[in-house]
């Protein structure tokens, strides 16, 4: 009987795509990925076993119409566990099988008892299902494709670097197997293609023109902060040439410029190495379109990407078991799966790191992309200390095994140099000789613009009257709760000016907001801000004065880059006061940091120094300990469970090597909260994107990327209360099931406040004082 890979619905099976071309086809396109960054041949077999699974008879009559489904992922991974000689190969085998195993339904266990594991899915197998030439692509052996990598110390340490490349195998895999999916509906006319991006190589020089065209314009004599940023951006370049590829910093006060400092880096060492791609990460989404901005503007938005979509259905990878093979790109579960393929992309830390520990096809498909690129983390400084082990072991092993660049770039760097820390420490990165700024100590003292006052105990009142004596200032707080307290006292007291952000709002309207902000502070308007930490990392905003509540020293140091940002006031009359909220207790962690920044301040006589940053993250990482830097998840775990994400990862000589990859994914959250999101349609813009979901044609990850700024996350239970009475609504549920929660009560989402989503009733009476 002739077997095929995919068919195509109301079309007889002379249309349908014969399963050995399909193998073939995505085995050549493995191959090619692989051989970008090593892997190829381990690439290749993965994908020639993927779908051996159809070689079954009754798969065959599911793609006919048959009701029974028969899963197809595990007859390739079966066939390849258990293969090798030397503990390299049948440690390489054990990541084939895995990256087989998920190649739909994501990355299993090893072992397990949930039905789910490799162990468990293999056991309940029988060859004996299969029929036709399925033999013929089973390998007689595993000659040259064990792995050894160089360097390494612990078993610990090789399990890691062995699960990376299980994810690069993985991702492999299922970008070629979707891409080869895609070009089979395309060319019969049942699926639009998505777009080919061009290559870093073939942009590169007009990328370079546009920068040294950019920084034309910059005086390097117009002013004292003109001429450091000058520096800065000079000794980046020329060690972007000079130092070969690998980990670097780049600690650089705020307002010294590390956007274009960092973006000048990039091209010329990509130019230089040889990189395929640029991805700067940013820690927050209120800053991602400010930053996206200026990489448009100075590069062209023809080639760059974002992704920061919340928009995301977890749900999405279990339901692609089988969809793409008697079903067209009309599937409404069917997502447009993002592979990062474009020169430059513009992301968060969410999205980069939590598809480094994936299991998802959806978001590892992107790996193989993210080898061999300049990865420039900003804001490096914010990256969650509860998972600072596992994230910085990730950076290390793309750095040494997958020909990254990384750039870890902040104005108060925490202290990774592995002098700092005992041998074989999770956070010790070899960083000597390695900063790419010219004598960080100076420049901190250069940058020098405002004074650090301790207030004590303030309560509300004490801050609105404190707002009310300067008609331009900045206060910051700990939770959008308060802020949104502050800024209803504030409101009733008739402040004028007065601007309140959160993350309450979506990105667009913050956009919006921070614009208005900069408009009002350049043209000497009154205008009194009050906000939550999104403000402190990254906005390019100058006032005279700010109030921060207290919070561990990097956030008050980010608070202060946004004092006198631009040193053209007297610096000692600019201040930044730190204050104690009366009657407000700070979450656990913001609490720690406290403490941590006033023993600091007992041993450091100005917290504004290049001493007193490195001292404040050597207390934050004693105190914390190895346990808790790797601490995930934050919650109650089962009995006999073992916390942490790097302890799921093994290499023994009696057990082989074990990667839990599901449970590694789960666990790896960097939003602990789970918050669920809304679609706010404010605009023109977003209208239209949500009118795209009645089309059929149109992809669910298409029309994600379009309402990616139009978010805003609140707890699940309150979402489903909003559902629940008819205020939010799924947009085309019969097309996109519930990808889409969409505003239907617009009086719910308020210029002033954002979404107020606690209680309508409330709300109404709110409404009656603005």
């Amino acid at each position: 009987m002739p077997f095929y890979a995919h068919s195509i619905e109301g079309k007889a099976p002379e249309r349908w795509e014969p399963l050995v071309d399909h193998l073939e086809a995505v085995a050549a396109q493995a191959r090619c990925f692989g051989d970008e960054i090593g892997i190829a041949r381990l690439c290749e077999l993965a994908a020639r076993l993927h779908d051996l699974g159809k070689f079954d008879p009754r798969f065959q009559r599911y793609l006919a119409g048959a009701r029974e489904r028969v899963p197809h992922s595990i007859a390739g991974a079966a066939a390849i566990v258990d293969r090798g000689e030397t503990p390299g190969e049948k440690a390489v085998a054990m990541l084939i099988a895995q990256a087989i195993a998920g190649h739909h339904a994501g990355l299993p266990d090893r072992t397990g008892s949930d039905g789910a594991s490799l162990a468990e899915r293999k056991a309940a197998f029988d060859f004996a299902s299969l029929s036709g030439s399925w033999h013929y692509f089973i390998p007689q052996n595993l000659d040259g494709l064990g792995m050894t990598f160089a360097g390494s110390g612990s078993k610990r340490e090789e399990a890691q670097r062995y699960a990376m490349l299980g994810r690069m195998i993985f991702s492999c895999l299922v970008d070629a197997d979707f891409l080869e999916t895609e070009r089979f509906y395309v060319e019969r006319g049942e699926r639009r293609r998505d777009r080919d991006w061009p290559s870093l190589a073939d942009c590169l020089p007009r990328f370079q023109r546009r920068f040294e065209a950019r920084i034309a314009g910059f005086d390097p004599a117009a002013s004292e902060i003109a001429g450091l940023r000058h520096e800065i951006l000079t000794s980046a370049r020329e060690r972007a040439r000079t130092l070969e590829p690998g980990l670097f910093t780049l600690d650089v006060p705020t307002g010294g410029g590390k956007t274009l400092a960092s973006l000048g880096f990039a091209l010329d060492h990509a130019e230089k190495w040889g990189h395929r791609r640029i991805i700067y990460g940013i820690p927050f989404t209120s800053i991602i379109d400010q930053t996206a901005e200026i990489f448009r503007d100075v590069l062209g938005a023809d080639a760059i990407l974002e992704h920061h979509s919340a928009i995301e259905d977890e749900r999405l990878d279990r339901s692609l078991e089988d969809a793409d093979t008697r079903r067209s790109g009309k599937d409404k579960m069917r997502l447009a799966m993002e592979n990062w393929a474009a020169p430059v992309i513009v992301t968060t830390h969410v999205q980069l790191f939590e598809s480094l520990f994936a299991a998802r096809t959806s978001r590892a498909r992107k790996l193989h992309n993210i080898a061999k690129s300049v990865i420039i983390l900003d804001e490096a400084q914010v990256l969650p200390k509860h998972l600072l082990a596992p994230t910085v072991r990730a950076i290390d092993v793309l750095a040494r095994d997958w020909g990254c660049s990384i750039v870890l770039c902040t104005a108060t760097q925490p202290a990774f140099d592995a002098s700092n820390f005992p041998e074989r420490h999770p956070l010790a990165l070899d960083l000597e000789g390695r900063e790419l700024a010219p004598d960080p100590k100076r420049l901190h003292a250069a940058f020098r613009r405002n004074r650090l006052v301790q207030a004590g105990e303030m309560d509300d009142e004490a801050l609105v009257a404190a707002l009310g004596d300067e008609p331009q200032a900045l206060i910051i707080v700990n939770s959008r709760a308060h802020a949104l307290e502050l800024f209803t006292l504030a409101h009733e007291a008739g402040l004028d000016g007065l601007v309140h952000l959160t993350t309450r709002q979506c990105a667009a309207h913050r956009h919006a907001i921070l614009k208005d902000v900069r408009a009002r502070l350049t043209n000497g308007e009154p205008c009194r801000l009050i906000a939550t930490s999104l403000v402190e990392a990254g906005v390019d905003i100058d006032f005279p004065k700010a109030w921060r509540a207290e919070a561990g020293l990097e956030s008050i140091i980010q608070a202060a880059g946004r004092v006198n940002r631009e040193m053209k006031r007297d610096a000692e009359a600019c201040t930044v006061t730190v204050f104690k909220p009366a009657g407000r207790k700070p979450p656990f962690e913001i609490a720690a940091l406290v403490r941590d920044t006033q023993n600091v301040a007992r041993r450091q006589p100005d917290l504004f120094m290049r001493e007193a940053i490195d001292d404040y993250f050597g207390e934050v990482y004693w105190r914390m300990g190895e346990e808790g830097l790797d601490a995930a998840p934050l919650g109650p775990i089962a009995d006999g469970e073992t916390r942490g994400i790097l302890r799921q990862m093994a290499h023994t000589k009696v057990q082989g090597l074990d990667i839990v990859y599901r449970t590694i994914a789960e666990r790896y959250r960097m939003i602990e909260n789970g918050m669920a999101p809304i679609v706010i349609a404010r605009d023109e813009k977003a209208k239209a994107a949500v009118e795209k979901l009645s089309l059929p044609d149109v992809p669910s990850g298409a029309v994600a990327r379009e309402l990616q700024s139009y978010i805003v996350q609140v707890p699940p239970k309150a979402r489903a209360l909003l559902v629940a009475t008819g205020h939010v609504v799924f947009g085309h549920p019969e097309l996109r099931g519930d990808q889409f929660a969409v505003l239907r009560t617009q009086t719910l989402y308020r210029e002033e406040i954002g979404l107020w989503w606690e209680n309508a009733d409330y709300l109404a009476i709110e409404q009656m004082m603005f």
